[in-house]
């Protein structure tokens, strides 16, 4: 079994694509209710039934994995999960907790240490001044995760660990107390592989580094890890770590936390996949995206496909210790279209890519926007839209744009994208709703409302089946498409 985490020595900067995996960088913090972050617009939250019974995402989860998908030998691969039934797109195939999670270095201060939402304003711990929760009811929910926890933040200062250490201590704490956890109802946490022997020299190194410092963190409370169930130490713990976390994203895939789910770490990876995984808070939510048969294998995508066939089996490889065989990567059918154009052009602007992405890190937006823009002009007749380099300075200056408040431009650069990204992320994919909804947003703000009608119904059709239709955001589409609709009626 393979699954879906950077490397550790990274871990803390990376995301899992949609399984949950890694798309074109954003920014974290857009600006106004374009990307639903901020702003006087709020989202409709999600129903919430009682949990446990059959109407609500618990009890359905519970009831569809029992008849829907079984665990399976998966050739080639080792462990997998594959369908019982016929499954439909949109449908959901399984929902959990994670047996341990933790919020992110890039969501720290953002989002709510319990329920993971994200807010401007949060309480903050009062004893260890890092954790942030919405009010007391959050903070108490916490409590219990938090308490051995804070006591080790509290004599590490003024260091903060990394996100791979923290998480690695939440869930030594959670060993220690011998706790079980329904996640693991597949998948024991203990069965997962280390892949440990595939690894380089180099990376057995980081992990030894990572292994003295979790071991300095937790002195406070956990004096001997040799209490760790047997044939489980830190290294390995973190070995398995590596391969088998998912970075928790918020609805709009921008990651707020890293988190281990051991079921979904059943799920092989193909770079045309057969369903994605999006979150609710920290909840995971797997979804068919498109008809599968009975007996064939559920995949996601460990990696952004967002790049050329050598590179994702390189990537792949170095991080999961094996070689994609996949179709999308024996044909190389996309390669041609993604280097398109002018090849020291596009290297250019690949070369520039790294500073790019500190800037926006950094919010720097002027300094972003006047950049790209810049290589996006001189490259103009040179290299397609489709040219995968020049995608992606087309998205930072429209989110440079939508964080300067210029709100035309920003929809000119962000049309450009729709194409290519429909080229990419064919069929129902996050990451073209996601795309389509934000395009829609603005249209709208802009009160060009029959385009805005059109966009936004194109995202709701794909966002109904990656995120299901009680989804905030979902919820939300449908509120704006109502407006949309209304606004025309009252000027017709």
């Amino acid at each position: 079994m393979y699954s879906i985490f950077r490397s550790l020595a990274v871990l803390d900067r990376r995301n899992r694509s949609y399984g949950l995996k890694k798309k074109i960088p954003r920014s974290r913090d857009n600006v106004c209710s374009l990307c639903g972050l901020s702003g006087s617009r709020k989202f409709i939250p999600a129903r919430a039934p009682v949990p446990g019974s059959l109407f609500s995402p618990i009890g359905a989860a519970r009831a569809v994995m029992a008849r829907r998908l079984e665990r399976f030998c998966s050739p080639g691969k080792g462990h997998g999960l594959r369908a019982l039934a016929p499954l439909r797109p949109g449908e959901l195939l399984y929902t959990a907790e994670p047996f341990a999670c933790t919020v992110s270095t890039r969501g720290r201060g953002s989002t709510c240490e319990s329920c993971f939402s994200r807010k401007e304003k949060l309480l903050r711990c009062s004893q260890c001044k890092i954790a942030r929760y919405c009010d007391a009811s959050c903070q108490k929910a916490a409590w219990s995760e938090h308490k051995r926890e804070c006591k080790c933040l509290r004599s590490f200062h003024p260091r903060i660990p990394t996100d791979s250490v923290r998480l690695a201590g939440r869930i030594v704490f959670k060993l220690l107390n011998y706790s079980s956890c329904p996640s693991e109802e597949l998948f024991s946490l203990l069965e997962h592989e280390s892949h440990i022997k595939e690894m380089s020299e180099e990376k057995k190194e980081g992990l030894g580094h990572l292994a003295t410092m979790l071991q300095l963190y937790l002195k406070e409370e956990v004096g001997d890890l040799s209490q760790l169930p047997p044939g489980l130490d830190i290294i390995h713990l973190f070995a398995i770590m590596t391969c088998n976390c998912f970075t928790i994203s918020d609805g709009e895939l921008q990651e707020i936390g890293v988190g281990l789910y051991p079921s979904m770490s059943l799920l092989n990876h193909d770079c045309d996949p057969n369903c994605v995984i999006v979150f609710q808070g920290r909840r995971l939510f797997l979804r068919a995206i498109r008809e599968i048969r009975p007996a064939e294998e559920l995949t996601v995508s460990y990696i952004d496909v967002l790049v050329p066939a050598q590179e994702r089996r390189t990537q792949l490889q170095n991080q999961y210790c094996f070689v994609c065989e996949c179709q999308q990567c024996d044909t190389r059918n996309k390669d041609e279209d993604m280097l398109a154009g002018n090849e020291k052009a596009w290297k250019s602007i690949k070369d520039a890519t790294p500073g790019m992405e500190k800037l926006q890190s950094q919010h720097q937006w002027e300094q972003v926007l006047s950049l790209c823009q810049t290589l996006v002009d001189n490259n103009q007749g040179i290299l397609p839209d489709t040219n995968i380099y020049l995608l992606k300075m087309l998205d930072y200056t429209m989110d440079a744009c939508i964080n300067l408040r210029k709100w035309d431009k920003a929809l000119f650069f962000g049309t450009r994208t729709l194409q290519p990204y429909r080229m990419y992320y064919q069929g129902f994919h996050p990451a073209l709703g996601v795309q389509l909804m934000r395009l829609g947003k603005l249209q709208y703000y802009m009160e060009r409302f029959c385009e805005a009608l059109d966009t936004l119904k194109q995202a709701y059709e794909v966002m109904k089946v990656t995120h299901g239709v009680d989804h905030p955001l979902t919820t939300d589409l449908q509120q704006m498409l109502g407006e949309c609709q209304a606004e025309m009626d009252r000027t017709t």
